[in-house]
């Protein structure tokens, strides 16, 4: 490494036998003649040092060049470069440092030399910067938030430097009012400074009254739209950085700056939106007479087969709110089992979405859908209680 001699090596090890700080064997080959890195990111060998180093100047290597020093990649500190598989570009020192300080503090009662060393490691990666300045997260493409103390950081980090739009898509049922006030005071500062937000939610979040207060805050700064169910959440700010969950529980998420990704991520916002009736107006109408809107998007569920409890979570509703419109969806169509229902909705041709054209009305009513549904004779009463239409 230009300008370093020996001696000017963080980890101060003896290159020509074993590592004096930690007892480590330098890289070399074993018998077998494979190649040996037994070191940490604090104790690089010299080869990586140099290929390490070169790699901040120039901004990335070749693949070849890495495959004598293997420990970069596996410590991380070299990665594929997503515009051209066969360069490797490094990790940001900053970063380096993060992660080097932030495995001292979990190890720190277990060897107290080690905190030493990497602190002088860390003062080794800093003066590979120079004076250059650079965020944290530089040169991640996906980063994950792990810990809800996390998510919300990057978060509140994301809303300071957003400057011009905020996309956001909220499943679930009816919104919390306190979900909405602990976003309220970052909405409120966007909108000072002037950033437009868009929000998707499922139909059921009309009726919460908590939605309409906020949008009513918001003022013409926001603008919703609603569908019969949303994708999973999203929330994209100036179309440059976007956060999803990672779990099942949303206690972590992913973190995407990667501009293919957040292309693909506004897309489908974007695609969605078109399809979305506005949060002031009215839901269209089914066409047929009897069925509400709700109904309808349950009908046309049940058709391609998925359970009570897949329904109600898809269109953020309740199991029970969801087997109460079933029963008066089977009342209406005038089916006695969930397999006459079957039957109905498709006669009655609701066993797919309700089509909009492009003012957002429903398209015409098919001869079909506006025809009558015959009521069957009523038949003898069986031995056993008939199959509910709720399905309990």
């Amino acid at each position: 490494m230009a300008g370093h001699g020996t001696d000017a090596y963080p980890h101060g090890g003896d290159r020509q036998g074993g590592d004096r700080l930690g007892g480590l064997p330098t890289c070399g080959r074993d018998g077998e003649g494979r190649d040996v890195h037994p070191h940490g990111a604090e104790r690089l060998c010299e080869a990586g040092d140099r290929l390490y180093a070169r790699a901040i100047r120039r901004g990335r290597v070749s693949r070849e060049e890495a495959e004598a020093v293997p420990c970069l990649v596996e410590l991380a500190l070299l990665h594929p470069d997503p515009d051209d598989m066969c360069w490797l570009v490094p990790t940001s020192p900053l970063e380096v440092m993060t992660r080097l300080l932030r495995g001292v503090h979990e190890e720190v009662s277990a060897s107290q030399a080690r905190v030493g060393t990497a602190v002088t490691a860390v003062e080794w990666y800093a003066g590979l910067g120079g004076d250059r300045v650079q965020p944290a997260a530089e040169g991640a493409a996906i980063r994950v938030l792990d810990g809800l103390p996390r998510i919300r950081a990057a978060m509140d980090q994301a809303t300071e430097a957003c400057t011009t739009e905020v996309l956001t898509v909220q499943p679930g049922g009816i919104r919390r009012e306190d979900e909405l006030n602990e976003g309220l005071h970052r909405a409120m500062e966007m909108r000072r400074r002037g950033v437009r937000m868009r929000d998707l939610y499922t139909h059921v979040a009309r009726h919460g009254q908590g939605l309409h207060t906020y949008m009513e805050l918001m003022g013409d700064a926001a603008e919703a739209r609603t569908l019969d169910e949303v994708v999973e959440r999203l929330i994209l700010f100036d179309r440059t950085v976007a956060f999803i969950p990672a779990n099942a529980d949303r206690t972590m998420a992913l973190e995407i700056r990667h501009p293919a990704l957040v292309e693909y991520l506004v897309t489908v916002f974007e695609r969605l939106w078109r399809l979305g009736v506005p949060f002031t107006a009215a839901l269209p109408s089914t066409g047929i007479e009897g069925i509400t809107h709700r109904e309808r998007s349950i009908a046309a569920l049940l058709a391609e087969g998925h359970q009570d409890a897949v329904v109600a979570e898809r269109l953020g509703i309740s199991v029970r709110t969801c087997r109460a419109h079933i029963a008066r969806l089977s009342e209406t169509l005038g089916a006695a089992s969930r397999t006459q229902l079957g039957v109905r909705i498709a006669q009655a041709g609701l066993d797919c979405p309700p089509r909009t054209g492009h003012s957002g009305e429903p398209s015409p009513p098919t001869a079909l859908s506006t025809a009558v549904v015959p009521t069957p004779a009523p038949a003898p009463a069986p031995a056993s209680a008939p199959e509910s239409p709720t399905g309990r």
